[in-house]
């Protein structure tokens, strides 16, 4: 199966999001690199964290990217898929370790069309839910929503995931 060049993946917490996206990038028929941007900060994180590993096993390469996604997204070779799980966290990292994102959100959307090998990135949909009552939680809840449509006006494809079930947005799944 041909990936397209890029292909976001949206969806809530728990919506099945990234077993979608791993599904649809070992399709490719190529082993694939695993961006990891997750950070196991409490207990509960370190669980997640080790499910996703024990799910994908050794058909992936995982290389952790907490903040240099752009970086370690030009390390890939040529054609290999790559699966970014997920924009959310990397976005978070940059808000909690630099207290900004718009550089970081800046160089990624600038690189995205000059990437060799199709990726598809996974990211949570946050503007569904309450209006988070601290000024961070609102700075980050607008990050997000800005990343994602620029993201999505980017890509090729655009899947939202609810209950495990895929929904195109954008696109034609391959």
């Amino acid at each position: 199966m041909n990936l397209p060049r890029l292909t976001l993946v949206l969806g809530g917490a728990n919506s099945g999001k990234s077993l979608f996206a791993e599904r649809l990038v070992e399709g490719a028929g190529v082993r694939p690199v695993y961006l990891a941007t997750g950070r196991a900060y409490d207990a509960e994180m370190e669980a997640k964290i080790a499910a996703h590993i024990a799910r994908r096993g050794e058909r992936w390469q995982t290389v952790e990217a907490p903040l240099d996604l752009t970086g370690a997204l030009h390390d890939v070779a040529p054609g290999t898929p790559v699966l970014v799980d997920c924009l959310t966290s990397w976005l978070s990292n940059h808000l909690i370790e630099t207290g900004e994102t718009e550089a970081a959100c800046g160089a990624l959307l600038a690189d995205l069309p000059h990437l060799t090998a199709p990726v598809v990135i996974v990211s949570n949909e946050v503007g569904m839910g309450i209006v988070p009552d601290t000024p961070l939680g609102r700075q980050f809840r607008t990050a997000q929503g800005r990343i994602n449509q620029d993201v999505a006006a980017k890509a090729d494809l655009v899947v939202a995931v609810m209950a495990g079930l895929p929904l195109v947005l954008k696109g034609e799944l391959p």
